[in-house]
């Protein structure tokens, strides 16, 4: 057995013997002392009640906020739309005989946009107009059938008058009574023929003014204009080519919108629906860095059933026209003022639950949390509304300290 091996051991199991079972006298032996040097030591440590209030307070620096009332606004993101556009159709069938406008084209209200050839549509009103001259020609003469009937049953009951008189008196028979009555009855029969003869006379010169005027609209169809000014986004319907009515489309002359004013178009959460109001200031910045001003036209009633939010529309004047269909904006709503504080972004901290807040010193000269709500974010701080209209708001050192703790707190100026 080698002896080396053996002496390491012994010198390891000693070291650990005076480490672990002699470890307060060997701290003494390695330091040199006796003991008695521990009064000195108490002699020169401080009070114990320094050492408690020096290790519970914290020192934080603060600053003194006052709360200022600031336009609050809904910030939302939308797009432009056209106040107008519509799709113009054609409500007869035929051939384009106008020559076509370009898209980009501007037009104003009632300016043709395309033409359809008449075709036999000409003769049909000619033949419409020929009936009605026909069907007026023979009212007189149905006119005149009803006074001779009139006439007739006049003359009839006079008869049958003077036959009943002779009759009593004995002049007259029986049989003329009834030939007389019969007569009469004869004369009413004829009256109601020649009115109905007359009814429908004018049943056909109404019907004959209903055929003019089907003709008359037909060849107004011929021609489609603008129902409103605007810009033409696809060129009218080409010359030679068919407009037809029934087929999808077929119909089509053309496609405008209108430009001069456009809407700013968004939607508003639920939560803050109740804060826009018609009449609103608006304004919003387009993706080209343009800024536009306008004021809320329309807000939704009813919410949307997928996101649950309210279509608003802002109505912004663009007579250059610079503003385009369908650009995105991020659109500003006036809302009513509020009491906020500017505080720099780094005094905002989280409690145990995760509530967004800041810290404050008390009056007390402890630490307090207020749980705050961020209405504004700019490159000077952040608007946080929920504080009082006075508080000491912990900038350094908010993270070491909870509501309760003391705190030595060191002011500094704000740039307010």
């Amino acid at each position: 057995m080698k002896p080396v091996p053996v002496i390491i051991a012994v010198i390891v199991t000693a070291f650990l013997f005076f480490f672990v079972i002699q470890r307060e006298q060997l701290l003494e032996f390695a330091s040199g002392g006796s003991g008695d040097s521990a009064p000195e030591v108490a002699e020169t440590s401080p009070p114990e009640e320094t050492v408690e209030s020096s290790t519970n307070v914290v020192r934080v620096v603060a600053i003194q906020s006052t709360a200022r009332v600031i336009d609050s606004a809904v910030v939302l993101r939308g797009e432009t739309e056209a106040t107008r556009q519509l799709d113009v159709m054609a409500e007869t069938s035929g051939l384009v005989i106008s020559e076509p406008l370009r898209k980009g084209a501007l037009v104003e209200a009632g300016q043709l946009l395309c033409e359809i050839d008449p075709g036999t549509r000409l003769a049909s009103l000619a033949e419409a107009q020929a009936r009605l001259a026909s069907a007026k020609a023979a009212a007189p003469a149905a006119q005149a059938v009803v006074e001779q009937a009139r006439a007739a049953l006049e003359e009839a009951r006079i008869n049958d008058n003077a036959a009943e008189r002779l009759s009593k008196e004995g002049f007259a028979s029986e049989t003329r009574v009834a030939a007389t009555q019969a007569a009469v009855r004869a004369a009413e029969a004829g009256v109601s023929s020649a009115l109905s003869g007359l009814e429908s006379a004018q049943a056909n010169i109404e019907s004959a003014e209903a055929g003019v005027a089907s003709a008359q609209k037909e060849i107004d169809r011929l021609k489609v204009f603008a129902p409103f000014g605007g810009l033409l986004e696809t060129d009218t319907a080409e010359i030679g080519g068919l407009l037809s009515v029934n087929s999808p489309n077929g119909a089509h002359c053309a496609t405008i919108i209108q430009l001069d004013q456009v809407k700013l178009v968004g939607f508003v959460p639920e939560t803050e629906v109740n804060r826009v109001q018609l009449g609103a200031r608006a304004g919003a910045r387009l993706t080209d860095g343009n800024e536009v001003i306008g004021e809320v036209t329309f807000l939704s009633r009813a919410a949307d059933e997928t996101t649950r939010t309210f279509r608003v529309e802002i109505t912004v004047d663009n007579a250059d026209l610079k503003i385009r269909d369908g650009q995105t904006a991020e659109i500003i709503i006036a809302s009513d003022g509020k009491s906020a504080h500017l505080l720099p972004q780094s005094v905002l901290t989280l409690n145990d639950e995760g509530t967004l807040g800041v810290r404050t010193v008390t009056a007390e000269k402890k630490a307090d949390f207020v749980p705050v709500t961020m209405l504004r974010d700019t490159i000077d701080g952040v608007w946080l509304a929920g504080l009082p209209e006075a508080a000491d708001v912990i900038v350094i050192g908010q993270e070491y300290v909870i509501p309760g703790v003391p705190v030595e707190a060191s002011y500094q100026e704000t740039n307010e």
